[in-house]
């Protein structure tokens, strides 16, 4: 199982801070389309993280069983 964690905005639009996605051999653009068509995050801004490393939305990257993805609202810093 793939885990997914929500944070910020993500999590309220989701209406839950985890959930784990049974799949293998899935690609992180097409879990994030698949999310995408479930919760419909339309114009929300989030990054991606797999195994806690920033990654970008587009990256040709095939998701292991082990692997926790985290969506993550938009940084702020002073």
């Amino acid at each position: 199982m793939i885990e997914v964690k929500y944070f910020g905005a993500v999590a309220e639009k989701t209406q839950c801070s985890f959930e784990n996605v049974v799949s293998s051999n899935i690609s992180l653009q097409d879990l994030l389309q698949d999310l995408e068509e479930k919760y419909r995050f339309e114009s929300l801004s989030f990054s991606v993280a797999v195994n806690q490393k920033i990654v970008s939305k587009a990256t040709n990257y095939t998701l292991k069983t082990s692997d926790i993805v985290a969506l993550l609202p938009p940084f702020a810093g002073g």
